[in-house]
């Protein structure tokens, strides 16, 4: 993660968590693991039903799976510190775990971004452009385009953990959230930190906007698609292709706006832990009982599999 300014002195930070409801440390602790295992479960559902169907082995469950595998290790990035803040009370986190944690978070969730408009454009191509979607979408192709969204991903935020790690830490260690959010983690810091909050800003503006510009495009042009269609029953089915996936976009990119997309790191700190739970704890949670109720394909697919583990009893 680079090398330790010899300015910093402080060799550990404490998270601070949720101080106002700390007392409840192992009801909370029960509730968020429930909802982690949850979380997980789900994608391990959605995960192992799209590789193992046939019918379910297309570009648009590939991406899903990739999509539900990468929100199951975002997530693992911060919940089990949680957990264990509530159940031992240990805040404490060491400066290299901190940079590790604040790296894998950023990083991951960028990826998502990526992977979304990604997603978006696999959807405009299977909609709009339905006689050339299988010679130009090949598996190929489709792995491809994950694996530039992970490289991307780890480029641009790489960076951003150097210039952090560069910064002298030398007075207050106490960071105001449930992780190593960066926001929090640069307000801390005892030397100039102008550059990194704007190249951060920077840095925000084209992870989150680009993949929305891509996202925004890709859906009016499969909206206008769609009117045009002859049959009412065309036009529903088209839609129930993508709605599932409009919700889930709606979900993450409204948090992430909010807690990124401003110039000073250091506004609104206590909103930002709200909507950073609603981020790591709420909406992956969701994500799998969106995709799969909403979705006949993976109903279908889970019912079958169902069927047959009941049959081998």
């Amino acid at each position: 993660m680079g090398k330790i300014s010899n300015m910093t002195t402080v060799q550990e930070f404490i998270l601070e968590g949720f101080p106002a409801v700390q007392h409840l440390g192992k009801p909370l602790f029960v509730a968020h693991l429930l909802l982690y295992l949850v979380s997980i479960m789900g994608s391990i559902v959605i995960v192992t039903i799209t590789w193992t169907d046939h019918c379910l082995q297309t570009p648009m469950y590939f991406f899903l799976s990739n999509f539900s595998f990468l929100e199951s290790c975002f997530i693992t990035t911060v919940i089990p510190k949680l957990l264990e803040i509530f159940f031992s009370g240990r805040q404490t986190i060491s400066f290299a775990a901190c940079l590790t944690q604040t790296f894998f978070f950023l990083s991951l969730g960028s990826t998502c971004f990526f992977l979304l408009a990604v997603m978006s454009l696999d959807r405009y191509m299977a909609i709009c452009k339905p006689l050339h979607y299988h010679s130009i979408m090949s598996m190929r192709v489709c792995f491809l385009l994950v694996l530039t969204c992970y490289v991307l991903a780890f480029i641009l935020i790489i960076g951003l953990i150097l210039m952090v790690s560069q910064l002298s830490f030398c007075d207050s260690n106490v960071i105001n959230h449930f992780f190593c959010d960066l926001g929090p983690l640069v307000h801390l810091s005892c030397s100039d930190t102008s550059t990194v909050e704007s190249f951060t800003f920077l840095l925000s503006i084209f992870i989150i906007l680009s993949s929305l510009t891509v996202t925004a495009i890709s859906y009016i042009n499969i909206i206008t698609t769609i009117v045009n269609l002859p049959s009412a029953k065309e036009k529903q089915k088209a839609f129930s292709t993508c709605s599932s996936h409009l919700i889930v976009l709606f979900l993450t990119y409204g948090s992430c706006v909010f807690i990124y997309v401003k110039p000073k790191q250091a506004d609104r700190l206590e909103a930002n832990k709200e909507a950073a739970l609603v981020n790591t704890v709420i909406t992956p949670l969701l994500n799998p009982f969106i995709y799969t109720l909403r979705n006949k394909q993976v109903k279908k697919a889970l019912r079958d599999a169902l069927y047959r583990m009941k049959s081998k009893r």
